[in-house]
């Protein structure tokens, strides 16, 4: 089992203070399945003592955030940035071990953490308002001013890049914060908070309340002193974090999962599509809401790519994270167990596996391994086709039209992002305009992350833009101030 760093154990960070709680949660490695940490289980009592925390930073009752200016946060930003550079081997190991990715995902998810706090730092003193031209005897402008509070739970799938994310576009506009990480992956999170404890972020200005999300969760979310709230998960609980935050009338970023196409036309350059189609699947073992899980093939060129794809999945490696091979464990064995009784129906129902990957030899018995799968012959309107699996299974549609690919990408309620692939300019644009989806990849898929790129969905996906200067601008309001000259 592999010796973790030592850091802060079973406790909340609040109010710039280590804090212990009354209960603990036991952390389980997805790769082996044993215990190898212990996490705070906060509850309402540290939730509220955290929110207060974070208004009183805002207010300025408590040290100086409040008063920080635009190019001081700035700073602050880009020297964390470099904190988790220099930390990057340690957090890296923390994000394989407790979320079970391999180890090369993981050096790019500590990368991309480090990405948006300098991102943000480079944007922190870059938000602007505007004037607007009125009355002649009226100056008018608009000011971008922070919310306050904001609550923020986070998934376990990708636990530092969402902490960046989220805590980075918070901050750059003057905002505090209060976040539930997921009860199933934090240690990269806690290590985070710990960082910036020690690059001397101000207390308040930054607490991280562990624990469950029935517990710590909903007892952020119906806080009646937060500002705003984000939310990334499922999308029953978004419905349940809604409905708390709306009690109060919280505004809220949601952001839901996705059940998202690649579109492989006939003239699609198939040596540079496959292996994002291949990657866009089993990139954290599936379990990514902007997962490729749908393939949509011409069917001129179908038996084609399904002898290579047959290919591709064959050579595929399932095994630890430690072990970087291509493809790491689901989170913990409920996933496990959902996962494999939804494919299980789906053979029911005649859906075919035709190529699955292999366990690596020696892989140890107690992972949560579940191997990328090939899925054909699936009936129309099934629910493969349209639910979001969260595993490495790619889920195979033929068509004959560009009319057809348009209607069977647009085939399910979600709607985060899409790929297509063809070299027909007019088709670009066409399916571009067409599809359902809060991002279109045109010959590409994912963009590399995109921290730079607006990133949200539509319908059952959520609402709300994070990433870019959408993701900044949504961590404020605006107010409007009408002077009256003579």
């Amino acid at each position: 089992m592999q010796s973790l760093p030592e850091m802060p154990s079973h406790q909340a960070l609040i109010g710039g203070t280590w804090v212990a709680t009354r209960s603990t949660l036991d952390m389980e490695a997805p790769s082996h399945g044993k215990t190898i940490a212990r996490i705070a289980r906060c509850q309402e009592e540290e939730i509220d003592q955290a929110v207060s925390a974070a208004g009183r930073a805002f207010s300025g009752r408590l040290d100086e955030w409040s008063r920080w200016t635009a190019r001081r946060r700035s700073e602050w930003l880009l020297a964390f940035a470099a904190a988790i550079e220099a930390d990057h081997e340690r957090l890296a190991a923390l994000e394989c071990a407790d979320t079970g990715k391999p180890m090369t995902q993981a050096r790019g998810d500590i990368s991309a953490c480090a990405r948006y706090f300098r991102f943000y730092g480079g944007a922190a003193d870059k938000l602007h308002g505007e004037t607007i031209p009125f009355e002649n005897d009226f100056a008018v402008m608009t000011l971008r001013e922070p919310f306050g509070v904001c609550g923020q739970i986070i998934p376990w799938n990708y636990p530092a890049q969402i902490f960046g994310r989220c805590v980075a576009a918070a901050l750059a506009a003057g905002n505090t914060v209060v976040l539930k990480p997921a009860e199933d992956a934090c240690l990269s999170v806690l290590r985070l908070a710990e960082l910036a404890v020690q690059q001397g972020l101000p207390p308040g200005a930054l607490n991280v309340v562990p624990g469950l999300g029935r517990e710590a969760g909903a007892a952020l979310a119906a806080h009646p002193h937060i500002d705003h709230l984000s939310f990334t998960g499922s999308p029953e609980t978004g419905t349940l974090v809604a409905q708390a935050a709306a009690v109060h009338h919280v505004p809220v970023t949601m952001e839901l999962g996705g059940k998202s196409p690649q579109v492989l036309f006939a003239d699609a350059d198939l040596e540079a599509a496959l292996p994002f189609v291949v990657r866009g699947i089993i990139q954290n073992a599936g379990q990514t809401c902007s997962a490729g899980s749908r393939l949509l093939v011409q069917r001129d060129i179908a038996d084609e790519v399904l002898g290579r794809l047959v290919e591709k999945f064959e050579a595929l490696r399932c095994d630890t994270g430690e072990a970087d091979a291509d493809c790491g464990p689901l989170i913990n064995a409920r996933q496990k167990a959902k996962l494999e009784a939804r494919l299980e129906a789906a053979r029911a129902d005649g859906i075919r596996t035709l190529a699955r990957g292999r366990l690596v030899e020696g892989a140890p018995a107690g992972g949560h391994f579940v191997v990328p799968q090939l899925l054909v012959d699936i009936p129309a309107g099934h629910e493969v086709l349209r639910e979001e699996l969260f595993g490495p299974v790619l889920a195979v549609q033929v068509f004959d039209d560009e009319a057809e690919a348009l209607a069977l990408a647009n085939g399910t309620d979600f709607g985060l992002c899409a790929g297509i692939w063809t070299r027909d300019g007019g088709r670009q644009l066409r399916l571009a305009k067409g599809v359902r989806s809060g991002q279109v990849f045109v010959n590409n898929y994912g963009a590399a992350g995109g921290i730079e790129l607006p990133f949200g969905g539509v319908g059952r996906s959520g609402h709300g833009r994070e990433k870019g200067f959408e993701g900044l601008k949504s961590y404020t309001r605006i107010k409007t101030v009408a002077i009256h000259h003579g």
